[in-house]
């Protein structure tokens, strides 16, 4: 009875951690197409907008849920791109992002 136990427990584990490991690559993925967007914004290219889109991935470890990416994103783009065109773009990049890691 308890290796029937082990084993169930190991599997949520598992699942556990294979979940952590989607999330983390499904916003991992969000925040590199939104990080490449805002630089579009900006009409930055190449290096430049891949150092963007590295700054846009490390503003998610500042806290949890998206509102540090949201600040970010707020930081760099100008005043003429509302929070709603931000917030819906973050909303369309996670389904995308989604969409691109569970196919």
């Amino acid at each position: 009875m308890a290796n029937g136990m082990d084993e169930r427990g190991k599997a949520f584990e598992n699942k556990w951690a294979h979940d952590a490991e989607l999330r983390f690559q499904v916003e991992a993925r969000r925040n590199r197409a939104l990080g490449l967007w805002a630089a579009g914004l900006k009409g930055m290219t190449g290096q430049a907008a891949e150092d963007l889109a590295d700054a846009v991935i490390a503003a998610d470890f500042q806290e949890k849920g998206d509102e540090d990416v949201f600040r970010k994103l707020r930081g760099e783009l100008d005043v003429s791109v509302s929070d709603k065109v931000i917030r819906d773009k973050m909303a369309e990049c996670l389904d995308a992002a989604v969409a691109a890691v569970t196919k």
